[in-house]
């Protein structure tokens, strides 16, 4: 194969255009996912982010403790600093971050204002996990990662508000870019994932498995349940490894790659309703369904070019 082929079969593969609906289901999806954050938040909002007596762990210490990473990472007090300047009290500010956020969100859901809604919620957003370190984990870092591609993904979608009132979208082949570099991300995601977990014995014997079933604040399946089956705690573990380790080689190839999808996204389902990290299991596969799922066929797309890119025309989705 000659460089110019190669070259050829590169921009084929980033720069194919296709359709956008990966871009109205990462929206919607993470949309979704910052009203049900914000929702369940609000009782606590105040204590979370307080940096005086009233917080679990003052807001100050937290940031102090980021400024040893960099001082340029987003942070609440940055917000509260400007609002103190324009003689605003810390309280009121806090919920202002809160409503601030919660439109965002809610434009992004309506598709109005795409694009600086996709970075208002991605700064705020990413503020508010960084401010309250300590009390974060995967859904607030998968969440934060969408946002960054839905900020910088071509806006708006066809299915936004803003296309129907525009009449405008984004270029087809940059839409085929962005989600190629969302799907490598993914791939290296899953596959670290898979491979740390190999190379430990507890994921083998079942013991992690276990550990993630009874342990509070996990524990939504009754221990005795989960001791009576024992016997498939190995066989889970090694097939939650396995899943993630081969997720690059089987989610690329237009054969295995639904089943492959169908298996991640309930595998999530499974970590949702055994764990209660409903959030979580949704913002994943709101990621893997924007990332793999099935698009309806351009105008421009050839059954060649097609299955160059990794995803099924009419000609060639009865492989599927």
């Amino acid at each position: 194969m000659t460089i110019r082929a190669v070259g050829q079969r590169i921009e084929r593969f980033f720069f194919l255009p296709e359709s956008d609906v990966w871009i109205s289901v990462l929206r919607v999806g993470l949309a979704v996912e910052l009203i049900s954050f914000c929702l369940a938040l609000r009782k606590d909002w105040a204590h979370l982010l307080s940096a005086e007596g009233g917080g679990f762990i003052h807001r100050d210490l937290m940031e102090a403790a980021l400024n040893a990473d960099s001082s340029f990472i987003p942070r609440v007090d940055w917000l509260i600093q400007i609002g103190i300047k324009a003689g605003i009290s810390e309280p009121a500010i806090l919920w202002f971050i809160w409503g601030w956020l919660l439109v965002a969100a809610l434009s992004l859901l309506a598709g109005l204002f795409s694009r600086a809604a996709a970075i208002t919620a991605w700064f705020l957003h990413l503020s508010v996990v960084k401010s309250i370190g300590y009390f974060s984990y995967g859904v607030d870092n998968m969440t934060t990662i969408g946002l960054f591609y839905l900020m910088i993904a071509p806006l708006p979608d066809h299915l936004s508000l803003d296309t129907f009132l525009r009449a405008r979208s984004g270029k087809g082949h940059l839409v085929s870019f962005f989600r190629r570099i969302l799907q490598i991300h993914l791939c290296l995601i899953y596959f670290f994932g898979g491979l740390a977990k190999l190379s430990g014995i507890g994921w083998w014997n079942g013991t992690n498995v276990w550990r993630a079933l009874t342990i509070p604040p996990f524990r939504f399946v009754d221990p005795e349940l989960v001791l009576h089956y024992k016997g498939f705690l190995p066989v889970a573990g090694l097939a939650i490894c396995l899943l993630e380790f081969c997720y690059p080689l089987f989610i690329w190839n237009r054969r295995t790659r639904i089943p492959w999808l169908i298996c991640v996204c309930g595998m999530h389902l499974m970590i949702a309703f055994t764990m209660g990290m409903f959030l979580f299991a949704f913002v994943m596969i709101v990621l893997n369904l924007a990332a793999f799922m099935p698009l309806p066929s351009t105008s421009v797309r050839t059954s060649q070019e097609a299955i160059v890119a990794g995803f099924p025309t009419a000609e060639a989705s009865g492989a599927l």
